[in-house]
């Protein structure tokens, strides 16, 4: 799956340039027409290190309400979340009807991250793909709007962006041993992630696949993918889309660029 995608897609950036202010404009009213009917929406992140979810996730906050979302960046269990069944840290993030939770990585970390590196037996990931399938499920009941991103990069860019970030006094920091560590296993979160990706592909939680090369392509993906689910989910639920919306993103945009 992830090794046909195609990586050299990309953007001008005029074409970015013209694009972002209208797309992200239309997020921003489709956003305020999500909380106003009442649509929970959980929106997750994953993907490769250096892959580019955290500036992804920063540009859209930029376009949305501050009033109506939350950002959960997952690290590892705590002490006490590990006394607990392991997916209730997540339930506890899971954001009311009309507001939004966006995971800068998530529950997937159980068959990622914890399987490669051996941090749970293989009895324990494998169970964990039902309850993931399960616990998606109920949000879905529940009325909750699920997007699911996984961005990907080749091994060979990963390096490039490793090193690019170390050779900056600025930045050097984001990279630490377990990345280079986690960089050489490539081919074993590859595997890993290929099964993830298919064994959580549902008709309730799709996966969107992100060929992440090129930075202004993947952020104008994430844009247009997000704009189409909530449109679909104001539809389904009988909610009109916001008045001239077309034309409205533009305003909307307008004003940000003037502001």
């Amino acid at each position: 799956m992830l090794e046909k995608v195609d990586l050299k897609l990309k953007t001008s950036k005029a074409e970015y340039k013209k694009q972002l202010p209208q797309i992200g404009g239309r997020f921003t009213l489709l956003q305020r027409a999500c909380h106003e009917a009442g649509v929970p929406v959980i929106v997750l992140f994953e993907g490769w290190d250096a892959s580019g979810k955290g500036t992804t996730i920063n540009l859209l906050t930029q376009y949305m309400d501050p009033r109506g979302f939350v950002i959960i960046a997952t690290r590892g269990a705590t002490e006490q979340e590990q006394q607990m069944p392991w997916l209730w840290r997540f339930w506890t993030h899971i954001p009311p009807h009309g507001e939004v939770a966006v995971f800068d990585r998530s529950w997937y970390g159980r068959v990622g991250v914890e399987r490669v590196e051996k941090l749970v037996d293989s009895a324990t990931w494998q169970r964990a793909f039902q309850d993931i399938l399960d616990f998606e499920r109920t949000l879905a009941d529940d009325g909750c709007l699920l997007i699911k991103f996984f961005l990907h990069i080749s091994k060979k860019e990963q390096k490039r962006r490793f090193e690019k970030l170390e050779a900056d006094p600025l930045e050097k920091w984001r990279v630490q041993k377990e990345d280079w560590k986690h960089h050489k296993n490539y081919a074993a979160y590859l595997e890993a992630y290929e099964e993830m990706l298919a064994r959580t592909e549902t008709e309730w939680g799709s996966w969107t696949i992100v060929e992440a090369t090129d930075k202004q392509w993947s952020r104008l993906k994430v844009f247009n993918t997000l704009n189409t689910h909530l449109e679909e989910a104001l539809k389904q639920r009988g909610k009109p889309l916001p008045a001239g919306l077309d034309d409205a993103a533009q305003q909307v945009a307008a004003g940000e660029a003037e502001d």
